[in-house]
């Protein structure tokens, strides 16, 4: 029952900008720990933001300054605003949670395509 959707994915020229949506069912969205990562053909996943329950945020330095990870707890939602996009940012973009209780749990959407064209 648990399911991460996301959204806003798609095709933008380089220095464009995006807005990833995360929607989360079945969990408790609030105290929960949200994430974007990202994976791209011959590399291995990586963190892109991270976003805890208290909003306390975290990035690489592959991004900081460029993303912006946020949440709405009325809507069970966490964001990921893209600015400044460059070609090494075009992977499969997912969201991810991890939470304590009732137990540890992680879970994964499904991903959404980012391209970046130069």
């Amino acid at each position: 029952q648990v399911q991460l959707v996301e959204s806003g994915g798609g095709l933008v020229q380089a220095g464009g900008s995006l807005r990833l949506s995360c929607k989360a069912t079945g969990i408790l969205f609030r105290i929960a720990d949200m994430g974007w990562y990202r994976q791209a053909p011959g590399k291995q996943r990586e963190l892109v933001a991270r976003i805890t329950s208290s909003e306390s945020t975290n990035y690489p330095d592959s991004v900081k300054g460029r993303f912006t990870i946020s949440r709405d707890n009325a809507k069970n939602t966490v964001y990921l605003q893209m600015n400044s996009l460059k070609p090494e940012d075009t992977a499969v973009y997912y969201c991810g949670t991890r939470f304590s209780f009732p137990r540890p749990s992680e879970y994964w959407g499904q991903g959404t395509q980012v391209t970046v064209s130069s």
